[in-house]
């Protein structure tokens, strides 16, 4: 028998109300800065992703879902959101627009990865990038954005990690003094940093591995070796946060895992310790237009995985809201009955309340049952004496009380009792 493959999984009916008011959330809160949604496609050029996010990444060299068309195409499933956009807002000419534009996401992405809690192969992103402008203010904004949407949601005791990583100016001296610092004890690190230190050395203080650790804890800060713009940079976007009472804590370690980041690079995690635990984090962008063949052009933008916000979601015991059910289940009893219960159902539904009909051939017993298996409020009951009368039993599922309305009337008191009970 068929199974999802490895890395994916099913959200079934009970669960998609959460997600569906997470979701929900995420795109109110980045409408109320002024953020308007783009989608964008689900696969695309692979080099999007191999100039974008660095050949020298491990989303590039281990992670891609890579794969040539039937027209000899050379495509890969996105491994993350922010190449995408940056090439829309390239392709549609949107620098003609009032700058920064301001977009949002709700989508999928696709990594070829390890599956573990709360990290899996296909997994949904909440994306925020504003595009066009360096001001310092649209950095502390997108942080404000994945703050208030996770503090939104009743997560508590998060922390805001945040770091500088300089530019192409002062970059190139910080990555000079740490391979400096990394060279003599090269013998001692694991087989990735080995690699990225020829590589990718900004990646060597990223690594998780035990045996790194040491070395990268007393390895160069990136803030020491700031050129003037970036430390005024800095300076602005933390006086920023601080004016909107927005907490973080200095990270120099921090330089998250895509290659096209420049300056502010940020996380946002909760009380979990452990490497995958980060809700959401991002950063600035500067020079990324330019590896896609478009003028130089400023961005800044976040990401946020639903799975692992979730999954936090539940173990923090914050309120979620309950599976979906229906406002009213008819209870048929045969198929005369049948057909006036998908009429009644049908007028319900219209005047904007759920409503099921019990299917097949049941016993009315069986019938009660199935409506109080689906959650509904309120069963009612259509049988030969509700024919005859034009009548229906109204049936309270919540404290069992009863009571008869006419066929006619039945619709528009069903419709009402949900709207004023989900009041």
């Amino acid at each position: 028998m068929y199974q999802s493959p490895r890395g994916t999984r099913d959200v079934l009916p009970e669960d998609a109300a959460v997600w569906r008011y997470v979701e929900e959330r995420a795109a109110a809160e980045a409408r109320r800065f002024g953020y308007g949604e783009i989608r964008t496609p689900t696969f695309e050029d692979a080099g999007l992703f191999l100039r974008g996010v660095g050949a020298g990444t491990d989303i590039v060299e281990k992670e891609i879902y890579r794969f040539q068309d039937k027209g000899g195409s050379d495509l890969a499933l996105r491994p993350e959101a922010t190449a995408s956009v940056v090439r829309a807002y390239l392709e549609h000419g949107l620098a003609s627009r009032p700058q920064p534009v301001k977009l949002y996401s709700l989508l999928s992405v696709f990594r070829y990865d390890r599956p573990q809690a709360g990290r899996y192969r296909e997994f949904r992103q909440f994306n925020v990038e504003a595009i066009g402008d360096a001001d310092p203010l649209a950095d502390a904004e997108v942080v404000a954005i994945l703050w208030r949407f996770l503090e939104g949601l009743g997560l508590r005791n998060l922390t805001v990690f945040l770091n500088s990583i300089g530019d192409a100016v002062c970059r190139p001296g910080f990555i000079r003094a740490l391979v400096a610092h990394y060279e003599p004890r090269k013998a001692e690190i694991c087989p990735d940093c080995s690699r990225r230190l020829d590589t990718n050395p900004l990646r060597l203080l990223d690594c998780k591995n035990a045996r790194c650790q040491p070395i990268a804890d007393a390895a160069p800060r990136t803030v020491d070796y700031l050129c003037p713009d970036c430390q005024r940079h800095f300076d602005a976007l933390r006086g920023y946060l601080q004016a909107m009472e927005l907490p973080y804590e200095l990270t120099p370690r921090l330089v998250r895992g895509l290659d096209y980041y420049t300056r502010t690079v940020f996380e946002v995690v909760p009380p979990t310790a452990g490497a995958q635990s980060t809700l959401g984090g991002g950063g600035r962008y500067d020079g990324l237009a330019e590896q896609l063949g478009g003028k130089p052009t400023p961005g800044v933008g976040f990401a946020a995985g639903l799975d692992r916000i979730i999954l936090n979601l539940e173990e923090q015991g914050c309120p979620l809201p309950a599976p979906d059910a229906p406002d009213v289940f008819f209870a048929p009893l045969g198929d005369e009955a049948k057909r006036q219960a998908a009429a009644l159902a049908d007028r319900v539904r219209r005047q904007g309340a759920a409503a099921l009909v019990g299917m097949g051939d049941r016993s009315m017993k069986a019938r009660l049952r199935q409506a109080a298996a689906s959650g509904a409020r309120w069963a009612v009951i259509v049988g030969e004496d509700e024919l005859r009368e034009e009548v229906a039993t109204v049936k309270d599922l919540r404290d069992g009380e009863q009571q008869r309305v006419p066929f006619d009337e039945l619709p528009g008191r069903l419709a009402a009792a949900a709207s004023e009970a989900a009041s």
